[in-house]
């Protein structure tokens, strides 16, 4: 497990309370889970996401990560239209372990309310939460 000062958090992106990130893109927003998310589930081995099309609303359940410690449930950080989802971690579940921000993003969203995003905590909020649940 890594110490808080070794975890990467952009702070160009927002964030959950339950590890998940989100960046937007244009009129998209891509979302993955957190550089602290991926540390604590270990070697991710299944990446289950909804299909193309699908609606999310905010706090809704997406999908879920299968590591080899156990599943965890992923969470719409906002609300919209599911536009893309990578498909490559259907072969190469590592890539979330091994670039959560780049290579193992999970959705991009056409947000409902983009201004859903502004609710979203920064990365100094998220840095905060973290060093409160490691007391």
């Amino acid at each position: 497990m890594k110490e808080l000062h070794e975890l990467h958090i952009p702070d160009d992106l927002r964030y959950t309370a339950e590890h998940e990130w989100a960046r937007q893109e244009g009129d998209t927003v891509r979302i993955g889970i957190t550089d602290y998310a991926q540390d604590q589930l270990g070697d991710v081995v299944y990446v289950d996401l909804p299909a193309p099309g699908a609606a999310l609303e905010k706090g809704q359940e997406f999908g879920t990560v299968e590591s080899v410690k156990a599943v965890s449930e992923l969470y719409a950080p906002l609300g919209g239209e599911v536009k893309a989802v990578n498909a490559d971690l259907a072969a190469a579940p590592e890539r979330v372990n091994e670039d959560p921000y780049g290579g193992g993003w999970m959705v991009e969203i056409r947000p409902a309310d983009p201004a859903q995003l502004d609710a979203l905590l920064t990365a100094d909020a998220y840095r905060g939460l973290l060093e409160g649940e490691g007391e």
